[in-house]
């Protein structure tokens, strides 16, 4: 895709499809009051009153246009009710959009920067707009042996229309948004991979390769490493796989070497059968996507660069795959942490908790300014929050709020939850300092509530549970069935305002 701003007003615009956005039960906003926009007025007006469009949010029409207007189709994207407004969903419905015309051939696409209604400055209406088409058309398709689609389903290019003639500060945004929109899709498409193909090892190289195109140091710990480093919990989630655990850290260094660093922490399971405590069968094919913690973290240092963000970033990736072997863990086991803690496991499937244990202890060695994990940690999360945002708590009000309007800001949306000292009696071991679960539900808080024993006090610390968000089970108006990479773009809005 690529994006061109033009001064000239959408009605003068000759383009494959004009895009428009129109609120539920409101008229579609046409931009400008010329011969050409009133004659579309008419053309949407008689078109309404044959279908049944009526704007909500997600709902995709693309029209065959009048003779006389300059566009071959007219595409429709309802936002939903005026008063629901907010960032996510214009991204919502502009994703829409680009997944409905994966089924049509335009080679342009021309939307106005004066968009009636919208309350959304030029700068960022842009920038979010060709995110999420970039977002929504994306698809999947290396094990396809016949690509429905076919090759020529590109996504078309965009034409900004109603620009202002000289817009450097616009022109960089879109090529950032571009640029990082492409680092979204590498990272998605290894997101995607299947467990038989995304071993902690093949990963480790995956990113070690992402690391060196994008201008990033790479270091791989491998199980030997772990060992003589102390990182019991870690390795204790990958004892019953073939397949050896891996700590990824990569290191971006800023473009103000003054800063202290920060340090992302990414849960990333390749595959969790929750091991001697096994899952159902039902659902357990999604749990490939147990890594999107760890690809998300991924995303983020690697757009943080391609950004040149001045903040120093250190991601930390903990891989392993939790599998019941004849060597793996079991309930009742009693294991020592790097930070020198013991850990009671009372069930194994309970083991991002372990490994970002370790993670969290090895990056607060690197004196961060502050501390960011993102994990698929708990189903507790869908209980409480649905599949509409994530829940995000830690050690000091001021970086959970921070987060926050990181995510206000970046359409991915956040619910702080509290971490109050109650909660540490539910994870006292009676033979060990913790054990991994507690017993009196609140579960995504007892998550956090653990990882908390494992990050100085002194280092703010935030913790993002991204289980009820990481990814679609099934196909959407606006995305394919898959990893939604959330968080990424969130981290890099907090990184940029830090």
């Amino acid at each position: 895709m690529k994006t061109r701003l033009v001064s000239v007003p959408l009605a003068r615009q000759p383009a494959d499809g004009w895009l428009l956005f129109a609120f539920q039960d409101e008229p579609v906003p046409v931009p400008g009051s010329d011969p050409v926009s009133r004659r579309l007025d008419r053309m949407l007006k008689d078109w309404r009153a044959r279908h049944d469009f009526i704007g909500k949010l997600n709902q995709v029409a693309v029209i065959s246009s009048w003779e006389s207007l300059p566009a071959r189709s007219i595409v429709l994207a309802g936002l939903g009710k005026k008063k629901d407004f907010h960032v996510a969903r214009f991204r919502q419905a502009a994703a829409a959009a680009a997944h409905t015309l994966r089924k049509h051939r335009l080679a342009t696409l021309a939307v106005s920067l004066r968009a009636p209604d919208l309350p959304l400055a030029p700068e960022l209406l842009a920038g979010h707009l060709a995110a999420a088409l970039h977002y929504g058309h994306y698809a999947f398709t290396r094990y396809l042996t016949k690509d429905e689609d076919g090759p020529d389903r590109r996504m078309p290019d965009i034409l900004f229309t109603d620009a202002p003639v000289r817009a450097p500060a616009l022109a960089r945004r879109l090529a950032d948004t571009v640029a990082a929109s492409e680092i979204l899709k590498e990272v998605r498409d290894l997101a995607n991979l299947p467990a038989n193909e995304a071993a902690p090892a093949a990963l480790a190289g995956a990113a070690r390769a992402l690391a060196r195109k994008h201008g990033l140091a790479c270091r791989v710990m491998d199980k030997a490493a772990l060992q003589r480093k102390g990182c019991g919990a870690l390795l204790a989630v990958g004892r019953g796989s073939r397949h050896e655990p891996r700590l990824i850290i990569l290191r971006y260094p800023g473009t103000d070497r003054k800063l202290r660093p920060v340090a992302l922490v990414g849960k990333t399971i390749t595959f969790d059968t929750g091991g001697i405590s096994i899952k159902p069968g039902k659902g357990m094919e999604w749990m490939k996507y147990d890594k999107c913690g760890g690809m998300a973290v991924l995303a983020a240092v690697l757009m943080a660069a391609r950004l040149r963000l001045p903040r120093p970033v250190i991601a930390l990736l903990p891989a392993a795959e939790n599998m019941p072997g004849g060597d793996a863990t079991r309930p009742g086991d009693i294991i020592r942490s790097y930070s020198g803690q013991t850990i009671e496991i009372l069930n194994t499937d309970a083991e991002g908790r372990l490994l970002l244990a370790d993670a969290l202890s090895l990056a607060a060695e690197y004196k961060p300014a502050a501390i960011v994990d993102l994990a698929t940690l708990t189903g507790a999360s869908v209980v409480a929050l649905g599949h509409v945002l994530s829940a995000v708590m830690g050690n000091r009000p001021e970086i959970v709020e921070q987060l926050r309007q990181a995510g206000e800001t970046s359409g991915e949306r956040l619910w702080p939850l509290p971490l109050l000292p109650e909660y540490d009696e539910d994870i006292k071991g009676a033979f060990s300092d913790l054990k991994n679960v507690g017993e009196r539900g609140a579960g995504t808080i007892i998550g956090g509530t653990f990882l908390r024993h494992f990050v100085p006090e002194s280092i703010p610390w935030a913790h993002l549970d991204i289980a009820n968000t990481a990814y679609e089970e099934s196909t959407k108006p606006y995305a394919p069935a898959g990893p939604t990479l959330f968080g990424a773009r969130l981290l890099v809005e907090w990184l940029r305002n830090l």
